[in-house]
């Protein structure tokens, strides 16, 4: 698949960020385009893959932002976003739109440009092309506190209608309690690049690599031509006797693949990998049985795919999740030392973490509100103690 990529804020920039790079260190060809949009100056800075003339700063002269954020308020993120929409606009006129196969717009769902210019975002680049907007949504934390969980339940849902499909990451579900915030994100973000751009680049490949079975953007888009809310599972192993230890931080660690396996080891092997990726620890925590379509992606060297694994995997799939609607394809990269399987559980219908974030929001609206109500509250007293210190007109 080619694929036109767009972050908006900063949690989304620098998810296009770490996608770019890790489409650079696996020889992939993903990300045709790119272009990360941002309210906040010091935040569009920080990418290291995205060039500068694709960063696109708005709201620098707004007196609510100035160039500084929109300090995670959704109606300044959306009102900053929608005053310079043509600037944007402009910015997307070099999308060599027939060099791509869809659009995705990756935000953060906490922040204020994220959440409220977001779905401005989405909607300028569907009134200027044909093609299928995903979004890839990253949901706040229970950590983060209140403010971001309002900001996420308020914009998911403008985000899941307007797109033709939503993927969801949870960071609630990733982040791992030992490791700071910031440690956290950093280590969310390649988790998260990792998974999109194996799931996303299959079909991309050299003349040189032939498919046992082929898999391409139309299967992509097919199965994520559901609208709703989807899901992405993974797991990788090493292969190579030597792995180069540049991806490793891409994956968990895994056993040596043995010299001659046979078919029927080759094939156990791949049916494993598929189970492991579709048993892991999701982007988004779902039920697998909830999910309308499933396509899986098996991507690393052409010598370790068995076209027999690959039946049996979809087998395995079609009972797990309780549907025929399941393609399961190989992506070869020659050269590569990671065996990986990718898992898309598309239009998911149970997903606790979102009925989660919307209770969230409303205890976080209900406190909102008692504390508007108090801070009211002590200017009425205020203003009623400052008149009766006045001497009364007779």
């Amino acid at each position: 698949m080619k694929l036109a990529t767009i972050g908006v804020g900063n949690a989304g920039s620098k998810v296009v960020d770490r996608m770019v790079e890790f489409e650079s260190k696996t020889n992939r060809s993903l990300c045709r385009h790119v272009h990360a949009i941002n309210t906040a100056r010091t935040d569009l800075a920080k990418p290291e893959y995205i060039p500068e003339e694709q960063r696109v700063l708005v709201g620098d002269t707004n007196q609510k932002s100035k160039g500084h954020g929109v300090g995670g308020d959704v109606e300044i993120g959306a009102e900053v976003m929608s005053a310079d929409v043509d600037e944007i606009r402009r910015a997307f006129d070099d999308i060599e739109i027939h060099n791509v196969d869809a659009i995705l717009v990756a935000a953060g769902l906490g922040g204020g440009t994220g959440s409220g210019g977001g779905p401005v975002v989405i909607d300028a680049l569907q009134d200027m092309y044909d093609e299928p907007v995903y979004a890839l949504g990253i949901l706040p934390g229970e950590y983060e506190g209140g403010r971001p969980a309002l900001n996420a339940a308020r914009s998911l849902q403008s985000f899941v209608n307007k797109v033709d499909n939503f993927i969801g990451f949870d960071n609630d579900a990733w982040r791992a309690r030992e490791q700071t915030i910031q440690e956290g994100y950093e280590s969310m973000n390649r988790e998260l690049a990792a998974r999109i751009v194996t799931l996303l680049a299959a079909g991309e490949t050299d003349e040189t690599d032939v498919a046992e079975n082929a898999m391409d953007s139309s299967d992509i888009i097919r199965t994520l031509a559901t609208d709703g809310v989807s899901s992405i599972g993974y797991a990788a192993t090493a292969v190579d006797a030597q792995p180069e230890g540049l991806l490793d931080r891409w994956g968990g660690s895994g056993a040596n693949a043995e010299d001659h396996l046979d078919d029927a080891s080759q094939a156990k092997k791949i049916k494993s990998l598929v189970r492991r990726a579709t048993n892991s620890r999701l982007t988004l925590p779902c039920a697998v049985s909830s999910a309308e379509r499933v396509l899986v992606v098996v991507s690393g060297p052409p010598s370790e795919f068995s076209r027999k694994g690959i039946e049996s995997a979809r087998q395995w799939l079609e009972q797990e999740a309780g549907t025929v609607e399941i393609l399961v394809g190989d992506d070869p990269r020659e050269g590569s030392s990671r065996l990986a399987a990718a898992v898309l559980l598309s239009n998911v219908s149970n997903a606790p973490r979102i009925e989660t974030l919307q209770n969230q929001a409303v205890d976080a609206q209900e406190q909102i509100a008692e504390q508007e109500a108090a801070r009211e509250d002590k200017i009425n007293d205020l203003i009623t103690d400052e008149n009766d210190d006045l001497d009364p007109v007779i």
